[in-house]
């Protein structure tokens, strides 16, 4: 019964537009690169620049953050303390 469940929950993915998944990778990415630079002591926003971020990301071997990507880890930085 629950594996129908997810199943149902799977399929019903194929309907949400690129933008919510877009959008959706970017928090989640944004999310780890925060998560990172707070465990290696980065705790002011000023502090994570753009070259730092980029750094970490390369240590965590995912793909370079754009700009926007950047600004969330700082806002998320900043909202988290």
């Amino acid at each position: 019964m629950v594996r129908d469940a997810y199943f149902v929950c799977v399929s019903c993915d194929g309907d949400l537009p690129r933008e919510w998944y877009v959008s959706h990778n970017r928090r989640l990415k944004a999310m780890r690169l925060a998560i990172a630079l707070l465990d290696t002591g980065v705790y002011q926003p000023s502090s994570a620049t753009n070259i730092r971020i980029r750094t970490m990301a390369e240590r965590l071997a995912i793909h370079p953050p754009s700009d926007t990507t950047c600004r969330m880890v700082r806002t998320l930085i900043r909202y988290g303390r």
